[in-house]
C-alpha cells in the first residue's frame, strides 16, 4: 500500500493563477497563445503563454524586425503608446475575451 505524505506547505499554499505578461490579467483557460519575445523566424526560442488578443495586438502593431530590435522585452512592449492604450482598454475584460484585432495604420504604411 502506497503512503502519501502530508506536507502542510504544499497543501495550505494559496493557488496562484498565471497572469498574462502583457496585460497582467489572469490567463484563464481559453484563447491562449504563445509569444516569442524574439520572433521564431529570427531564431527566437523562448515562448510565453499570453492571451490571444494580446498576442494579436503585438503582431498587428510591430513588424518582426521591430520586435527583434526594439520590443524584445515585456517592459519595452508596455512602454509603447499603442500597447499601453490597448492594455488600458483590455484591463476590465474577462480573461477569455477575444475580438478581432486590426493592423495598425503605422505598420501598414512603413
Amino acid at each position: 500500500m502506497a503512503r502519501h505524505l502530508y506536507i502542510p506547505e504544499l497543501h495550505d499554499a494559496p493557488v496562484v493563477e498565471a497572469l498574462c505578461p502583457l496585460c497582467g490579467r489572469p490567463l484563464g483557460s481559453e484563447n491562449i497563445d504563445r509569444h516569442h519575445l524574439i520572433p521564431k523566424s529570427l531564431k527566437g526560442r523562448e515562448q510565453f503563454p499570453i492571451h490571444k488578443i494580446c498576442h494579436r495586438k503585438i503582431h498587428a502593431t510591430f513588424s518582426e524586425r521591430e520586435l527583434l530590435h526594439a520590443y524584445h522585452t515585456w517592459d519595452a512592449l508596455k512602454d509603447n503608446a499603442d500597447i499601453a492604450a490597448f492594455i488600458e482598454w483590455v484591463a476590465n475584460k474577462p480573461s477569455g475575451f477575444y475580438t478581432r484585432t486590426f493592423t495598425s495604420n503605422k505598420k501598414k504604411y512603413r
